[in-house]
């Protein structure tokens, strides 16, 4: 049988052509708008470029406005429309004529035309609306550009390096310097994106996808890909040789970083924990072609190596030359940032002054913009007029409250091989507290100002058990504690003997013990004063080292110190305790430096760690408090709100739930040269 190619065929034939001739069209339209886009984004650039070498604050909102154009410029779909017939599959209309014809606003088709290409199937995608200030300052009276912000710190940091820092003085720089993939709202505490615009996170726990801000770029112009996320965390982080163990051990449950695209990322996580989510988007993300270039060692010799995404900059990136301790931090606002909240300030400049009361003085002088005062600077001056008509005083507990404790060296001192101290024993740690009037410690010492702590969480975390009370002050109890472990004063000289034969000390050795403590002025005066005093009361013997805080962090790495006092303050509303709590956390110069190791507390850690059910969980949490009241590896001193004075020049000084957010302040006087 013969085949005719008859009228049907002709006209299907005439049809495809015409289609496909529509297609060709449509491309050649597209290739066009792709070009004239590009010219247009390249033009964008260039003049952005000359607004953000000029420093001119005035731009801001110029250079805003040509952010927000790049991005629609950056995300805007080509659409093909074949009269309702959509080629290869392509979506036929963009999200602006969506709107259009729709009558619906903006905000309610937020998510029309969003890509989900990099996502899983199956599991909800949660968008992120870009992060921007918590409190506008140029809403606020006063509003200008321009100047520099001092603020005083208490302590000297011994690196700004991050993941080498380990100290809150330093996180404070690194934090405005280095992003996270997100970070905590100030005001309501959800986990906001910030260098992440979205996610997904499995129900089981077991992985989470993230995908980055195309916009987003490090201070020197690179665009922040997920390269650098995958680097960051199985290249620097996980690097043993690189020493970043504090961080190692809190984010031991990522198995793998898998690259899916260039601005998604896929963690993999070998354990169903509750901080998964939290902590892997809450870490910096390090630029990979600035750190990649250093050997570890050099890394971990590095005091001032920081770059980062953030709204502010170190000027100098000369490894050679990099910022140590001894000088004052700047870091200068980021001409180039890629985020909504460009800062009003022209630098941040941080101010190590040591001693409280030099530090008073400076800042009374003009020196300083901010700083933290002592208990009995805060009671002295808080109704003074002469102080409070040029000087704001801000007090509130937040996120970020801590407790201060004094830490017993459980184990060997300098680690194995080292010599135990009194301290190993849990009676003499329980009777430590007992012989200490921690109520009287906080009316005298720091002029009344806080609460008796009562273990590692704040009072009104839901971490914190109501069944744990404070210990007591009860000297006889303490006596009682000290002679059943062994140490009684059996030659009636005042001092306390081991009277034991069991190996643990030489019998008649004197009950005797260094306390380590920073050299910050009139606190820690008092401090020393009062546990000298009580402990002699008690037969002992304790002998002070004042040391600076630049000396702690390599004191705890090498666990060489009988006691010492410090302070926790925690960076989320609810922390992972293995970091300091775990035996693990021995190892590896971790924050368990006073070597407890307790199994109950191990069991507790393990299985909160694991449980993703919220009552569950602060089950756990109880019972681990509990087991850390019985032990007292720590005497828990005080839970203290935060306390600042600042200058009223400065404006938009907000007190928010995750503390002060300087990228937000603004200085009300002529600035200071430089804007």
């Amino acid at each position: 049988m013969q085949n005719r190619f008859g009228f049907k065929d002709f006209v299907l034939l005439a049809v495809v052509l015409a289609v496909g001739l529509l297609v060709f069209l449509s491309m050649i339209q597209s290739d066009r708008g792709w070009d004239r886009l590009g010219d247009l984004q390249s033009k964008l650039d260039e003049v952005e470029s000359r607004l953000g070498s000029s420093g001119s604050g005035d731009f801001e909102e110029l250079r805003r406005e040509l952010s927000e154009l790049k991005t629609a410029i950056a995300t805007r779909p080509i659409n093909i429309n074949l009269g309702g017939v959509a080629a290869g599959g392509i979506a036929v209309t963009s999200v602006a004529s969506d709107v259009a014809t729709s009558g619906l606003s903006p905000a309610a088709t937020a998510d029309v035309g969003r890509d989900e290409s990099w996502a899983r199937a199956g599991v909800p995608v949660d968008w992120q609306e870009p992060w921007g200030f918590s409190s506008e300052p140029s809403k606020v009276p006063g509003f200008r550009r321009g100047g520099e912000f001092t603020e005083v710190f208490g302590a000297q940091p011994a690196r700004i390096t991050p993941y080498l820092s380990t100290d809150v003085y330093g996180r404070r720089v690194i934090d405005r310097v280095v992003e996270s993939l997100a970070a905590y709202d100030p005001e309501t505490l959800r986990l906001r994106g910030i260098l992440a615009d979205a996610w997904q996170f499995d129900p089981d726990g077991r992985w989470l996808r993230v995908h980055l801000d195309p916009k987003a770029t490090f201070s020197d112009g690179v665009p922040v890909t997920s390269e650098d996320v995958r680097w960051t965390f199985m290249d620097f982080i996980k690097n043993p040789l690189i020493e970043a163990e504090r961080s190692r051990a809190t984010l031991d449950m990522i198995e793998d970083v898998k690259v899916i695209d260039e601005h998604s990322v896929e963690f993999v996580f070998n354990k169903s924990l509750f901080t998964n989510l939290d902590y892997s988007l809450g870490a910096y993300v390090l630029p990979k072609h600035f750190y990649a270039k250093f050997e570890p060692a050099q890394i971990n010799q590095s005091t001032g190596l920081l770059m980062g995404s953030g709204p502010f900059r170190v000027e100098n990136l000369d490894p050679d030359d990099q910022w140590s301790p001894g000088s004052d931090i700047v870091i200068a606002r980021n001409e180039r940032y890629w985020g909504k909240g460009m800062p009003p300030l022209a630098s941040l400049r941080f101010k190590i002054i040591t001693n409280s009361l030099a530090a008073l003085v400076a800042y009374r002088n003009g020196e300083g913009d901010m700083m933290t005062p002592s208990s009995p600077q805060y009671a002295e001056l808080r109704e003074r007029d002469d102080f409070t008509s040029d000087n704001a005083i801000h007090n509130w507990l937040n996120m970020r409250s801590g407790y201060s404790f004094i830490g017993w060296q459980c184990g060997p001192r300098g680690g194995p091989g080292g010599k135990l101290t009194p301290f190993h024993d849990e009676r003499v740690r329980r009777a430590m507290t007992m012989s200490l009037d921690r109520d009287r410690m906080i009316r005298d010492i720091w002029e009344g100002i806080g609460v008796v702590a009562t273990g590692p969480n704040s009072p009104t975390s839901p971490a914190s058990s109501e069944g744990v009370t404070p210990w007591p002050f009860d000297p006889e109890a303490a006596d009682a504690l000290f002679a059943e472990a062994g140490w009684v004063d059996a030659d009636n000289d005042g001092v306390r003997e081991y009277q034991l034969d069991d190996g643990v000390f030489p019998k008649g050795t004197d009950f005797e013990f260094e306390f380590t403590i920073t050299a910050s002025g009139e606190t820690s005066e008092r401090i020393v004063s009062y546990l000298k005093s009580q402990c002699l009361k008690n037969g002992i013997v304790c002998t002070p080292k004042l040391v600076d805080w630049s000396y702690y962090s390599e004191m705890l790495k090498s666990r060489n110190f009988d006691a010492m006092i410090m302070a926790w303050s925690a960076s989320a509303p609810e922390s992972d305790p293995r970091q300091i709590w775990h035996s693990s956390s021995i190892l590896d110069q971790g924050d368990n430096f006073i070597q407890w190791d307790n199994k109950d507390a191990d069991g507790f850690i393990d299985g909160g760690r694991n449980t993703l059910n919220f009552e569950e969980r602060m089950a756990m949490w109880h019972g681990l408090h509990e087991v850390i009241h019985q032990g007292q590896p720590y005497t828990f001193l005080r839970v203290s709100p935060w306390i600042r004075f600042v200058k009223r020049d400065v404006g938009n000084v907000v007190t928010h739930k995750t503390g002060l957010e300087p990228q937000e302040f603004f200085r009300t006087a002529v600035p200071a040269p430089g804007n």
